[in-house]
């Protein structure tokens, strides 16, 4: 359906392009010194063709790439394996989520597991409660790292002690302020390590509260799933999330952790999977018994500091991941711009709304399922609206992030 949509679209533009052209030739005869028409002509020309070159960029993704996760099929093992497993969790000053999602980790239905809280130099009194609640639950380790006044460290330096603690070759990684689905999410998560598979992304969606900018808090997340996924589908697996990630032990150290990029303030998740993952090695494990819930942030200042945080380590992914990641979102956000420009320039009415539609009609084919598969289908029919402001999300998160800097991961 999307292919022959697309293939229509093509046969009546490239009609309507020749017919363009002919009026330009016919104007050209007419009124051969007229250099203001001139330009107005080949300026409408240059959008035009510029605009339809955006939607079939566009239209590569999400028919060739994203329609990877559409057809995925949900797997159901008919028994989990229950291999030895590290959850590692790191914390600074989230006494209340401790509190909160702790105990659904500890609480989790797999027959040998341990979880190790890296207790991050906190002072808001989580050292004494995970003290008390480590001599009760045997399977809790607690590692805490006691803030220096001259050594300053980013959340890379908390993951790698916790590492080194762990005693299992799996480990699975999270946050405080997440919480498993079901406590069936460490066996999924875990049966994932089969034959050669050292890295499994799993997924983390937010929770749903009311108000536009929970919306694209959702949405935001709705669209980074989607490629990451899609794209470890196709055999290019680029980045994951830290709030439900996975690997193996032996695989930290023979990539030498986070040595590389450990200037970096963020990437303990996104840059360690871009520098270490391939085809044969990374599977994705997305079933609603495996997700992890997060609470979102409730400002528009937290989320965007959130994200200018998270913005720093795509600088340094792999030369072919920036150039694809790149031409996709620059494809989206010059599609909107040019879709006004030809607004602007009076281009036909009917052929900028039978474009946008088309395309629109071919991401609903295409991500009614993957919204289902990752747990935000009431975000369907909002799609056309978040859609624009995601993309200029990305346009100003892209230049505000030249200019500002952070220091400290939390």
């Amino acid at each position: 359906m999307s292919l022959l949509l697309a293939t229509c679209y093509l046969l009546l533009d490239f009609r309507l392009f020749c017919k363009q052209c002919q009026l330009l030739a016919e104007k050209t005869e007419i009124y051969p010194k007229s250099k203001i028409f001139y330009r107005v002509d080949y300026l409408y020309i240059i959008f035009l063709i510029a605009f339809q070159i955006c939607f079939f960029i566009q239209l590569y993704y999400t028919v060739v790439i994203h329609q990877k996760l559409a057809t995925y099929k949900l797997d159901e093992p008919e028994m989990l394996i229950g291999r030895p497993v590290s959850v590692i969790i790191c914390a600074r000053n989230e006494l209340r989520n401790l509190k909160q999602n702790l105990s659904l980790f500890l609480e989790q239905d797999h027959p040998d597991f341990e979880i190790v809280v890296v207790n991050d130099c906190s002072n808001d009194g989580s050292d004494w409660y995970l003290r008390e609640l480590s001599e009760k639950n045997k399977n809790l380790k607690v590692v805490t790292i006691s803030d220096h006044p001259r050594f300053k460290h980013g959340k890379k330096f908390a993951v790698t002690m916790g590492i080194k603690a762990s005693k299992n070759e799996n480990m699975i990684f999270s946050d405080a302020d997440c919480r498993p689905a079901t406590n069936r999410w460490l066996s999924r998560m875990e049966n994932k390590f089969a034959n050669n598979t050292e890295i499994i992304l799993g997924y983390s969606p937010y929770e749903r509260r009311s108000g536009l900018l929970n919306r694209i808090i959702r949405f935001e997340t709705f669209s980074t799933a989607l490629n990451y996924l899609s794209f470890a589908l196709a055999g290019m697996p680029y980045m994951g999330v830290g709030r439900n990630l996975a690997y193996q032990k032996s695989l930290f150290f023979r990539g030498k952790g986070f040595a590389s990029h450990m200037h970096i303030l963020s990437g303990d998740d996104d840059l360690f999977v871009n520098q270490n993952a391939n085809p044969g090695n990374t599977v994705i494990e997305i079933h609603p018994d495996s997700q992890v819930w997060s609470e979102p942030k409730y400002t528009f200042a937290a989320y965007f500091s959130q994200k200018l945080r998270h913005q720093g380590a795509g600088k340094a992914y792999q030369l072919k991941h920036k150039k694809m990641l790149g031409l996709q979102a620059g494809s989206g956000v010059f599609f909107y711009i040019l879709l006004v420009g030809l607004i602007f320039v009076q281009a036909q009415w009917w052929l900028l709304l039978s474009v946008y539609l088309i395309r629109f009609a071919i991401q609903l084919y295409v991500y009614v399922p993957c919204f289902r598969k990752l747990s935000y289908p009431d975000l369907i029919w909002w799609m056309p609206v978040l859609d624009l402001i995601y993309y200029f999300y990305i346009m100003v998160l892209s230049f505000v992030s030249l200019f500002k800097k952070r220091l400290e991961w939390k």
